[in-house]
């Protein structure tokens, strides 16, 4: 490591240390060419006071960047790897070459093993790889000792869903089942979480006229909507979203639905779309955005599981300007790549993500922290550009089994 780049490292504030108990997370997305080094995502993280960092890949050099800093990390195994994973010898060499030389140095406690496999453009292709390649690599950690400290599972788009309203009535589509129902009962016998990408933000946007605003941006003050069958009434969109998964598993695999946590592995709302895109503002990312940092701090459940509280993984740490689709995809992110915030957001943390009044400050310009402040944060569009380092254009790239072996 050259050592600029090692006393950067040395002088970064302490991230807090992610516990059981830590609900919020952020995905940080890497799919751009002016993104800065993870050195300053690491200070963004640290002002954030935010434990639990989702990744999209498995690229060793950023392992290695989140090596003793206390972050907790879901690693992604990528859609391109599948194949090569789904066989026992493929998913050792996989697991060997690339999760056991991080640890422990680098806290890494879930692999998510594709991203919407089933509903993505390439399902018919990728949807048979799934369930082995997880199984695989299950296995391959287990040889190791590891299948206890590091969970494996998958993360689900809603369009799993044949029908998610309301809650109650929800299942999965039906050629989905032969796929999801052995999935489930992977999870049932590992204890891995069923993971489910979750945006009010598109129903919103698909039905501006039937969704109402207030409901898809989680306001406080919404009156709910009830589920008629189960007489639950849901005082926001997203909860509603997650126990629509659950009634889901319940359908499908009874045993598995006492078993199976369902979490929020990413959701966000878009500062800026095209013209047609419905919502997407400033303004409603950053009522959103707060309103589901507010919600995880409660450290409530939703009202089908009240008793467990629901983790969530925000979308996303940057804008990434090399996303393809509608402008929107582009800008999810806090902030900008410069570091500066997209807009001005105030929020609780839950505590155990809180970080102390010495960790406050700093990158972001993120002010907030310590006794006085009672846990609140502060990111303000107005305040002066973080003091990032900077480096040359990165462009991302997806690792694979032939790439690291080689």
């Amino acid at each position: 490591m050259p050592l600029l780049l090692l006393l950067l490292v040395l002088l970064l504030p302490a991230a807090p240390e992610a516990t059981p108990s830590a609900l919020l997370g952020i995905n940080y997305g890497r799919v751009g060419n002016n993104l800065p080094p993870t050195t300053s995502a690491l200070q963004l993280l640290a002002g954030l006071g935010v434990g639990r960092v989702r990744l999209y890949d498995a690229d060793p050099a950023t392992l290695r960047s989140f090596a003793n800093t206390g972050v907790e990390l879901v690693v992604g195994v990528p859609d391109e790897c599948l194949a090569a994973v789904s066989t026992p010898s493929g998913a050792s060499s996989w697991v060997h070459s690339v999760i056991q030389p991080a640890l422990p140095a680098t806290k890494i406690a879930v692999l998510t093993v594709g991203n919407e496999v089933l509903t993505g453009a390439n399902s018919s292709a990728l949807s048979p790889s799934l369930l082995p390649a997880m199984q695989c690599i299950h296995d391959a950690l287990a040889q190791l000792g590891l299948d206890r400290q590091v969970a494996v599972t998958t993360a689900h788009n809603l369009g799993v869903l044949a029908t998610s309203y309301p809650p109650s009535s929800a299942y999965f589509r039906k050629d989905l089942l032969p796929v999801l129902c052995p999935i489930l009962d992977f999870h049932a016998r590992t204890g891995s979480p069923f993971l489910v990408n979750a945006y009010p933000y598109f129903a919103y946007a698909e039905d501006p006229a039937g969704v109402e605003l207030e409901y898809a941006l989680l306001e406080p003050g919404h009156g709910g909507v009830p589920d008629p069958s189960s007489g639950l009434r849901y005082p926001n969109m997203l909860v509603a979203q997650v126990d629509a998964v659950y009634h889901a598993i319940a359908a499908a695999n009874r045993a598995a639905a006492r078993a199976v946590e369902v979490r929020v592995s990413e959701t966000g709302w878009p500062s800026a779309g095209d013209g047609n895109e419905t919502g997407a503002t400033p303004r409603n990312a950053a009522r959103y955005n707060g309103n589901v940092m507010r919600l995880v701090g409660e450290g409530k459940g939703t009202p089908l599981r009240p008793d467990g509280p629901l983790r969530v993984y925000m979308f996303a740490l940057f804008n990434e300007n090399m996303k393809p689709g509608p402008s929107s995809e582009r800008n999810y992110g806090l902030f900008k790549p410069d570091g500066t915030p997209v807009y001005e957001l105030a929020y609780r943390l839950p505590k155990d993500n809180a970080t102390t009044s010495s960790g406050a400050g700093g990158a972001g310009s993120i002010t907030g922290g310590g006794p006085q402040s009672n846990g609140y944060y502060s990111i303000s569009a107005s305040s002066a550009k973080a003091n990032m380092v900077r480096s040359l254009p990165f462009a991302f790239s997806m690792l694979c089994i032939d790439s690291f072996l080689n």
